[in-house]
């Protein structure tokens, strides 16, 4: 049976409940894209060694347009273009891509700098870059070149 009295005290214990799962003691902390310092037996890259804070002072931007620019439109437009372009490269290259790839814009040219892993045979990879260069071509309507590069195994900047 409910009664006032009761219902009381289960409304308190509920309220009380609700408000124990609000708190928390950890602290806050901003650790995002951050690689952890070990044993120094883990290979990290010189995009993965440098800090996100560091851009623009030790490292570069991994994409460089000027609609970020005072009275430009269309940054959103890029961000998104670059994030397809990105996907586009790593399903193209499956397994092939050794460090991130850079995407320039100048004037109506887009270049496509990427590093590969020699995975593939030399008229494969021909292939697939002329596949890239001609399907991103069609799809924004301007020139796309591929700059690549190829290395036999991945490149290790330091270890941490």
């Amino acid at each position: 049976m409910i009664n006032s009295k009761n219902f009381r005290h289960v409304t308190n214990v509920c309220v009380s409940l609700l408000l124990l799962r609000c708190m928390t003691t950890e602290a806050k902390r901003n650790r995002a894209a951050r690689i952890r310092v070990g044993k120094g037996d883990k290979p990290v890259t010189y995009e993965q060694a440098h800090h996100p804070h560091h851009i623009g002072h030790r490292k570069g931007w991994l994409s460089q347009h000027t609609s970020n620019l005072k009275g430009e439109d269309g940054a959103a437009e890029r961000t998104v273009e670059d994030v397809f372009i990105r996907r586009f490269m790593f399903g193209t290259f499956h397994g092939c891509l050794a460090n991130e790839i850079v995407i320039k814009r100048r004037g109506n040219l887009l270049n496509v700098c990427a590093v590969m892993l020699q995975k593939l045979p030399p008229q494969k990879f021909y292939f697939l870059i002329g596949y890239t260069e001609s399907l991103l071509s069609h799809f924004y309507k301007c020139p796309v070149k591929l700059e690549i590069q190829t290395l036999q195994d991945k490149i290790v900047y330091k270890y941490l």
